[in-house]
């Protein structure tokens, strides 16, 4: 399966949601899987777990997948409490997401 990886910076809200749904879909329109590097995240907010959400959606309708990697222990505070921890698929670092989707 070809995977392709998008970095996140510090935060996903309100003010650069549209860059990085926009940068996850154009993975997946070229075919991919997304693989998301998270590890310098440590904000997500509810803006951006409905862009996690909608993407994940828009790669499973094309056959495909959105693995989240390194998400920090903030964001998976939000995770859980949204109920949101059950969506994806999650791992600590990009090098173990590859070897385990290869």
């Amino acid at each position: 399966m070809n995977t392709e990886i998008y970095k996140l910076g510090e935060e996903l809200d309100s003010f650069n949601y549209q860059e990085v749904q926009d940068g996850i879909l154009a993975i997946l329109e070229k075919g991919c899987s997304a693989v998301l590097d998270m590890t310098a995240c440590n904000y997500v907010s509810s803006t951006g777990l409905r862009v996690l959400l909608y993407t994940k959606k828009m790669a499973a309708s094309k056959g495909l997948k959105l693995y989240l990697v390194g998400v920090s222990a903030e964001v998976k505070d939000i995770m859980d409490v949204t109920g949101f921890d059950g969506f994806f698929d999650t791992f600590d670092t990009v090098e173990e997401c590859l070897q385990q989707i290869q």
